[in-house]
């Protein structure tokens, strides 16, 4: 399948917030379902896309399959880069575009972002159950840096990769 990675538009800032939230419920990656706090971020695609690059991927259409969060150095978005990382956050794609390559896309246009601004790595936190994107990053070469993993707050426990730059 073709797909083409841009940065999303206003008109589908909601569009995608919601797929966002879906693609994140539907997975029951949120401890507390549909009233979750973190749905608000996963939403706030006008405030991500202000403060840092919401990227999506689309097909030759222009449907939007999935979309991804670059943070740069000094984004109030990064969570766990040093001021020489990127970071990527909140990566989802839709259930209909799953297996097509979008995923893969998505984070391959984060790593050429973080080449281009000369970045020493990229990194993202994860949760143990997202095994599926484990093994994309795997795949493109980032590696597990236990040191970093981090809770947001008590039991919820997220993994950190890396990708040397």
């Amino acid at each position: 399948m073709d797909v083409l990675i841009r940065p999303v538009r206003t008109e589908e800032h909601e569009a995608v917030g919601e797929m966002t939230a879906h693609a994140y419920l539907g997975d029951g990656l949120l401890d507390f379902g549909a009233g979750d706090p973190y749905l608000t971020q996963l939403r706030a695609v006008g405030r991500r896309a202000a403060e840092a690059l919401v990227l999506v991927a689309v097909d030759p259409e222009d449907k939007v399959l999935g979309g991804v969060t670059y943070v740069a150095p000094g984004s109030p978005w990064a969570d766990v880069a040093d001021r020489d990382e990127g970071e990527f956050r909140m990566l989802a794609v839709s259930r209909e575009a799953r297996g097509r390559g979008a995923g893969e896309a998505l984070v391959r246009a984060c790593i050429d972002r973080a080449r281009a601004d000369g970045l020493s790595g990229l990194v993202l936190s994860t949760q143990a159950s997202m095994e599926a994107a484990h093994r994309i990053y795997r795949r493109l070469g980032f590696t597990r840096t236990p040191e970093r993993d981090w809770e947001p707050f008590p039991g919820l426990p997220l993994l950190t990769f890396r990708l040397r730059l």
